[in-house]
Parts: C-alpha cells; sequence; structure tokens
C-alpha cells in the first residue's frame, strides 16, 4: 500500500505527546497531516514502568487546549494514557501505528517517506514537511560488557511482582534506578544497586531521594558506589571495585542506565551536531533543521541532554512548527 501520491503537507515521525500536538496545532492550522508511528499510540508511555506516578501535575500534561482531568495530584500512567487517546479521537489523528519509517528521500517541498509495518510489508508516503518527533526511549544506554545479552539483563523496569524472592541488581543512580530498586525491595526482591558515582544523584526527586538513601543505610538495599559492570554470567555479576575485583550472586538485572535518541537515523538525514551534547542544528523559532523542511520536536531537540526536555515543554513545539510550516506552505500559495 502507499499513499505517496497523497502529498500531505505534513507528516509528523512519532506519536508521543509532542507528536500528538504537532499534528494537532498543524490540523488548526489547516494543514493535511498524519502521523506516523512505530509502536502504538504514546509508545514510550505504553513501555513506563505499570504503576509509574509523574513528576508533575496534570495540567502540564495537557494538548490541544483540552483539560486533563484527575483524581490525583500527580496522574499516573493510565491514566496518561487515556487521556492522550481522547485527545487523538476527539481531533480524528490519522495515526498510522506500527509503521516505522526507515528512510526519508526528495527534498523540501517533495519528501518520501519509506516504512515498513508490523508484517514487513513496506510503503511509501508523500509530503511536503516533515516534523521527527522520535523521542529517545527507545534506545538504551548500553554498558557493552560480556553477558549484557543475557535474557536475565533488562534495560526497561515494568512490573516487581515476578522478582519477589530473587536476588535482583538495578544499575544506574538516578529516578528511574531508585524507583525500581524501592519498588523491587518492597515487593519482595533482595535489591542491590550498582552506581558508578559516589552517590544517588543528586538530581533524584526530593520525595525519593530520602527514601531510598534511608533503605540503604539501614542495610534493606545493598549498594556498590563507585562501582561498574565488567561483566554479566547466568548466576553472577563481576564488578570494579575501588578495592578491587569483585563478585555478587544474581538472577536478575535492571541496568537503567540512560537511552539516547536515534542519531544514526537524523545523520543519514544530514542533519548536523554541535559539541559533545550532539545537539541538532535546527532555527530555534522554527525548529527547522538545517536540512529545509525538516523540523526537529521534543525531547530530540536537546540531543544527549535528555533531562532539559519534557512533556512539560516539548508540547509547545507543535505551535512553532506548525505556524512555520503554514507560513511556508501559505507563502508559496499565494506565490
Amino acid at each position: 500500500m502507499s499513499d505517496s501520491a497523497t502529498r500531505f503537507d505534513l507528516l509528523v515521525i512519532g506519536a508521543g505527546p509532542t507528536g500528538l500536538a504537532c499534528a494537532i496545532e498543524a490540523q488548526k492550522a489547516g494543514l493535511a497531516v498524519a502521523i506516523v508511528e512505530k509502536g502504538c499510540l504514546c509508545n514510550s508511555l505504553f513501555n513506563y514502568p505499570t504503576h509509574m506516578t509523574f513528576f508533575t501535575t496534570s495540567e502540564l500534561l495537557e494538548i490541544g487546549g483540552i483539560p486533563f482531568p484527575s483524581p490525583n495530584a500527580k496522574p499516573n500512567r493510565s491514566e496518561a494514557l487515556e487521556y492522550y487517546r481522547q485527545v487523538a479521537a476527539y481531533y480524528k489523528l490519522d495515526i498510522r501505528q506500527y509503521h516505522r519509517v526507515e528512510s526519508i528521500t526528495g527534498a523540501d517541498g517533495n519528501f518520501t517517506l519509506h516504512t515498513v509495518d508490523r508484517f514487513g510489508r513496506r510503503s511509501t508516503l508523500g509530503t511536503r514537511k516533515v516534523a521527527i518527533a522520535s523521542g529517545y526511549y527507545d534506545l538504551p544506554n548500553e554498558l557493552g560488557v560480556p553477558g549484557e545479552n543475557l535474557s536475565k539483563v533488562h534495560h526497561y523496569y515494568y512490573d516487581p511482582h515476578p522478582y519477589y524472592g530473587f536476588e535482583v541488581a538495578v544499575i544506574g543512580g538516578k529516578n528511574s534506578a531508585a524507583i525500581a530498586a524501592l519498588e523491587l525491595w518492597r515487593h519482595g526482591a533482595h535489591v542491590t544497586l550498582i552506581h558508578r558515582g559516589p552517590e544517588m544523584h543528586r538530581h533524584v526527586k526530593y520525595w525519593i531521594k530520602p527514601d531510598i538513601e534511608n533503605r540503604i543505610r539501614n542495610g534493606e538495599i545493598k549498594v556498590h558506589f563507585n562501582t561498574r559492570v565488567t561483566e554479566f554470567t547466568h548466576d553472577s555479576i563481576h564488578l570494579r571495585t575501588t578495592e578491587g575485583p569483585h563478585s555478587i550472586a544474581n538472577d536478575f538485572v535492571f541496568a537503567l542506565t540512560g537511552y539516547h535518541p536515534d542519531f544514526d537515523f537524523l545523520v543519514d538525514l544530514g542533519i548536523e551536531f554541535r559539541g559533545n551534547d550532539r545537539l541538532p542544528v535546527c532555527d530555534e523559532e522554527t525548529l527547522e533543521s538545517n536540512v529545509a523542511g525538516i523540523y526537529l520536536a521534543g525531547v530530540i531537540v536537546a540531543g544527549n541532554r535528555t533531562n532539559e526536555i519534557f512533556i512539560e515543554n516539548g508540547r509547545f513545539h507543535g505551535v512553532q512548527i506548525a505556524a512555520a510550516v503554514a507560513a511556508k506552505l501559505n507563502g508559496k500559495k499565494k506565490a
């Protein structure tokens, strides 16, 4: 199947909150727009821990001018998924779920997106402009050590129940690691926290930090600071500590060491980067990249600084991009 004959004004890659916001604002501006998503609607949110609670209030997650009602001071994952489904339905957004964009050919005003669906079937979509809001959660920062491909090693944490009674290691020192360690311990796992730094990261949320520190202080959660993993085996983890090599018994691992955008995909498009943080080159006002007609939205604008852009501020990128695209297309039509 191919829609290459249909020329959309804008195709958005990624159906997370930022991608939805881009499509909504483009639609409001009178543009023909669709979203292409490699997974399900809000795929990253869906893959968050089952019982996750947001660090922010519901009004800061709102898009499209639709209120986010929640009985809780801070909404949870299930509420957010329900909210974004309702918003997508309200605006009747054209969302092509389970279609991965493999490449983009053409140039400004005449792009073709080459996609493949979950059955391996290929198709194309034609568009004048492209907005990339693909996020970063799908690509974990791997440790690059032997045994990382073992089935017991996970880079995502969902639910504590299956790990009751097991020796579980959590690698990392930020919010995700702290939350996972606490949940696993509270549900009966024997938890060891491993972190390359000297203490929990200073950015751990203020209501979580004392909890994890108290569990460590009381010996309820074991910890190895200033430590790196050198190898995973079926029944153990080998460590490099300040006192030399060390091994611990282990059944399961959650390596929660962060994630990164798909830089390779952006490089293939010709997008340039600045500095060690790999900040993509784009106009601060329009968010158009150095490649004419390709716009960037959400966390990928911050490159490796993935802690700078969240739903709360990324959702406004849709307004910037829609205004810029509409101005250019309307200008051409008038001409």
